[in-house]
């Protein structure tokens, strides 16, 4: 994971850019470069993949370009076959190929091009213009905003890189590329031009075949590679077909439980024992979530419940990762539910409902389990990678018939969990074990304790006032307010980068809830056990 600040300005002193620049820092510890083109300012933190050498830096420059991005483009040597004639390349980075790709084929014709998750900023010499582009799921985080004196366009990895240059900032949105002077829409990943109704026989084979190319392309790298496995379904399937795909090679891998009721951890181990991986635990108190909330909400840059309280165990997790291993690249679970259903799903009334809750999700995942899957890897200089967010795997699941992945089965994800039935890939009891949410997973004293903690800050009457204190997205509890003074403490103003709190559909029928989390669903079983 790498972090970069571009200015189209010279509104700003080196100094001043530096200093913005040095909040990406732990994005990319490697090495870090500054770089001026006629009007335009580059800042470059490197987090060391592909091409560990020096030829791997960027700013990129060539073709009277110059190019950062925070990426990885999976296809990039398909692309630089394509492009070896007309362009000498000066590293085997993944990432250089965007500028031949880009005089070759101009901006929008390179961004559908790309099978990648990715972040850029390029300055076209020529024609004396700054444009940028983002991947269409939003794995890899950007903002924009316009400088506060002349108004110009700035964009950074992170939103506080922007908060010492700019007064307006802005998410910069997943699936579009800004062409100097306006965004355009290139691909959204939820809308498919057409639904496939296949057997079910069809659709399982399908969806383990697209989502072991997803695990292949994200093994490549030219640093080492760990897991995280929280012994859930997403993280193990994608743990065991690592390890299919790479007979005799032992994986690292990692999980997190409270001190009291870790649920996943045990769980966590019974697949390490089955795929024979180099496994270690680490344990959290409450004296360690509690310490860390400040520091996860700063880094997040969100007040949003579920993502916080989702966030400290793998916050905590990715910091002893980096404390004690030398790993740089890390494999996670992330993006599945989306698109396979939560347990409030199972309440969807009918199959339009749930394709259209699923858009809504996955558009969303921007803002939500993509952020904090980014920021709680990147902060521990570390890159995240997401299988279950392959753009192929996306749109295969995308396009398949919704009634298919609705829950007739009394089992969540059954079409998923079907997909690898009887192929030695996971014991019975995981691949067909219930879902429970990360941050219930590590142990219910979590939640509780963050609860209680905001219980004794706040009162009933604090909850009360607090739209007059917050007319956007005003806190409705004890907790949700704790955050968002804590979010307001170092983003004043700036809540409206989130659209909402995540929570269940509460036009459904049993989700009419107060609290994100599963456990308050009628529906929610077997989870925590």
């Amino acid at each position: 994971m790498c972090g970069f600040l571009a200015v189209d300005s010279k509104e700003f002193d080196l100094t001043t850019f530096c200093d913005a620049l040095e909040k990406n820092v732990d994005r990319g510890p490697d090495m870090t470069e500054t770089v001026e083109e006629d009007a335009v300012m580059f800042g470059f933190n490197r987090l060391s993949i592909m091409d560990l050498s020096d030829d791997g830096m960027q700013p990129f420059k060539g073709e009277d370009c110059t190019l950062v991005c925070n990426g990885e483009i999976y296809n990039f040597l398909q692309l630089k076959e394509n492009l070896k004639d007309g362009f000498s390349f000066q590293s085997s980075s993944d990432c250089e190929v965007l500028i031949p790709l880009y005089r070759k084929y101009g901006l929008d014709t390179m961004c559908k091009m790309l099978d990648a998750e990715f972040a850029f900023v390029l300055y076209d010499k020529v024609a004396k213009k700054v444009v940028a582009g983002r991947d269409p799921i939003g794995i890899r985080p950007m903002f924009y905003g316009y400088t506060k004196e002349r108004g110009e366009i700035a964009f950074g990895s992170t939103a506080k890189t922007l908060m010492d240059l700019c007064d307006q900032i802005f998410p910069f949105p997943p699936g579009h590329y800004y062409d100097g002077e306006k965004f355009v829409t290139y691909r959204d990943p939820a809308m498919v031009t057409r639904m496939h109704t296949p057997s079910f026989a069809e659709a399982t084979t399908g969806i383990r075949d697209y989502l072991v190319k997803g695990v292949e392309k994200r093994l490549h790298a030219d640093a080492p590679v760990g897991y995280l496995l929280s012994g859930g379904l997403d993280s193990s399937l994608v743990c065991s077909i690592a390890s299919k795909l790479m007979p005799g090679k032992k994986l690292r891998t990692f999980a997190i439980g409270m001190d009291r009721n870790p649920i996943d951890l045990k769980y966590a181990r019974e697949v390490a024992d089955y795929l024979g991986t180099d496994h270690t635990e680490f344990i959290m108190t409450r004296d360690d979530v509690l310490g860390a909330l400040r520091e996860v909400i700063y880094t997040l840059e969100t007040w949003d419940i579920t993502t916080i309280r989702a966030s400290i165990g793998m916050y905590l997790l990715c910091k002893k990762i980096h404390e004690t291993t030398d790993l740089k690249v890390i494999l996670t679970g992330e993006c599945s539910d989306e698109m396979f259903g939560y347990k409030y799903t199972d309440y969807a009334p009918n199959a339009e409902a749930f394709q259209s809750e699923s858009m809504k999700r996955v558009r969303e995942l921007y803002m939500y389990d993509v952020l904090r899957a980014d920021r709680c890897i990147s902060a521990n200089s570390l890159e995240g990678r997401v299988p279950f967010a392959d753009l192929d795997f996306v749109e295969y699941v995308m396009s398949l018939d919704p009634d298919m992945k609705m829950n007739h089965y009394d089992k969540g994800k059954y079409l998923l969990r079907m997909a690898f039935a009887g192929q030695d890939y996971l014991p019975d009891d995981i691949l067909m074990r219930e879902k429970a949410a990360f941050s219930d997973a590590v142990g219910h004293s979590l939640v509780d304790d963050l609860k209680e903690y905001a219980d004794a800050k706040y009162t009933d009457e604090d909850v009360a006032k607090a739209s007059k204190k917050y007319a956007y997205k005003a806190p409705f509890t004890k907790e949700s307010l704790l955050y968002r003074d804590i979010f307001e403490e170092f983003f004043p103003g700036k809540a409206e980068w989130i659209k909402d709190y995540w929570m269940p559909n509460s036009d459904w029928e049993g989700c009419d809830v107060d609290d994100p989390s599963a456990r308050v669903l009628s529906n929610y079983g077997d989870s925590g056990k």
